[in-house]
């Protein structure tokens, strides 16, 4: 059995899949990220606990996390759940738990589940987009993980797509996460004389009879097309994949592929851009399958 936690801003979901990849179970609970580094890890092993505690096994445990392991130090850098960052996480839970963990960006995991048995099986190189609280991205290359020479293959939420917006808590202005994060798209609607306290899934939903919403959402797509075309431009992927919340919105594989067509340096666009066959639970089964079904 495998177990993979997909360690979120808001949520810790832990799922546990067998040799084959079917599953086994899967449990939930919020992030306590305002309790600090301590009650995350806590809660971590409180979910793994509820999975092996269901199927009667014990398991591997790989987990998926924001940021990065840095390789000077070992600690998690890059973190938008900032607690996270200066802290050994691998190992602090390895102590803990008294097994070995594998610990991958959270990005990566998605790719890893995407090219694995998702929407870019069967592809050579594959570039998956997490759209969420935060934006991330991940590489497969024939089917293995691209972590890249200081573990960062797949960052483009921390270009700076515009040189004048908004803050970044990496100390930038204008990061591809600032503006196409869940948040950065309620900010723009906001800008742009919207209600306060709309979420993203609820500008797209207001779209059709809300203009300000409508401004809001094709200023999205544009932005997410210029940023993937820079991915495009150095990586050339058979296919992008998008995952994370706003990856539902519709308007994304159409205008937002509008908008990557005439960003991207051709004259014949031909990437397809195709939600997570797993949705929601891409990440969770990416970090599961960190491990091998035959690993002891």
């Amino acid at each position: 059995m495998r177990i993979g936690i997909d360690l979120g801003g808001t949520k810790i979901e832990g799922i546990a899949i067998d040799a084959h990849g079917l599953e086994r179970a899967r449990a939930r609970v919020p992030t306590p990220a305002a309790q600090g580094y301590d009650a995350i890890l806590t809660a971590i092993a409180g979910v793994i606990a509820d999975l092996e505690a269901t199927t009667g096994e014990t398991g591997t445990i790989g987990i998926g996390s924001p940021g990065a392991i840095s390789h000077k130090t070992g600690a998690i850098k890059n973190s938008n759940t900032a607690c996270l960052n200066g802290r050994a996480l691998r190992e602090d839970l390895a102590d803990r738990l008294n097994r070995p963990i594998r610990l991958e960006n959270d990005a990566n995991c998605l790719a890893l589940s995407e090219a694995r048995d998702g929407a870019g099986q069967g592809m050579r190189c594959v570039f998956a987009v997490i759209l969420g609280t935060g934006v991330g991205g991940g590489l497969i290359i024939d089917g293995r993980l691209w972590p890249g020479r200081q573990g960062i293959a797949g960052e483009w939420g921390h270009n700076v797509l515009e040189a004048d917006g908004p803050a970044c808590y990496c100390g930038r202005r204008g990061c591809v996460e600032t503006l196409l994060s869940g948040p950065g798209l309620a900010a723009s609607y906001r800008a742009l004389g919207g209600r306060t306290g709309y979420a993203a899934h609820e500008i797209a939903a207001h779209a059709a009879d809300d203009p300000r919403a409508r401004a809001a959402l094709d200023l999205y797509c544009t932005r997410l097309g210029r940023a993937l075309g820079t991915v495009v431009n150095i990586v050339d992927p058979d296919v992008i994949v998008l995952g994370g919340g706003l990856s539902a919105i519709a308007d994304l594989y159409s205008k937002g592929r509008e908008a990557l067509a005439q960003a991207a340096f051709t004259d014949d666009l031909t990437t397809p851009i195709v939600c997570a066959r797993h949705g929601a639970a891409s990440g969770v089964r990416g970090a599961a399958h960190l491990w091998p079904p035959t690993a002891p």
